[in-house]
């Protein structure tokens, strides 16, 4: 004997509010009917690794973030920043660069960087020109 029946349908609940990269990966990956594997095979990772991200048990590493800002369509976290720190965070976080990363290709020591981030000091005029470049401000 055989028995046969239907799969059980488990509709997904989507997020209450939109706070984390998870639940914005969550709503995108829902609205396109998309499956975890289907999703993970986009990102080269694991379905394991889009359930953590989802259930917001594991923050996305930082070089996925310009993936699921373009899976996304766009920056959900975008600040519109004002200040010099802001604008090179968000620069940093939106193409994936560490703080090592950026520092290499302005020629600078991270710590310079991170004094730049934190507002503990400003670059020269000669270097926020740089800057201005690099980033494209």
């Amino acid at each position: 004997m055989t028995l046969q029946a239907r799969k059980p349908v488990h509709k997904e609940k989507y997020p209450d509010f939109l706070r984390t990269w998870g639940d914005y990966i969550k709503v995108r990956r829902l609205d396109l009917k998309l499956t975890k594997r289907q999703l993970s095979l986009r990102f080269n990772v694991s379905d394991v690794t889009i359930y953590l991200w989802e259930r917001n048990k594991v923050k996305p590493s930082l070089t996925q973030i310009p993936k699921i800002i373009e899976f996304l369509g766009r920056d959900p976290f975008e600040n519109k920043a004002d200040s010099l720190a802001e604008r090179i965070k968000d620069f940093r976080r939106v193409r994936g660069l560490s703080r090592k990363k950026l520092a290499d290709q302005l020629g600078i020591d991270p710590s310079t960087l991170e004094g730049w981030e934190t507002g503990k000091h400003q670059p020269t005029k000669k270097l926020l020109d740089k800057i201005k470049s690099a980033l494209v401000f």
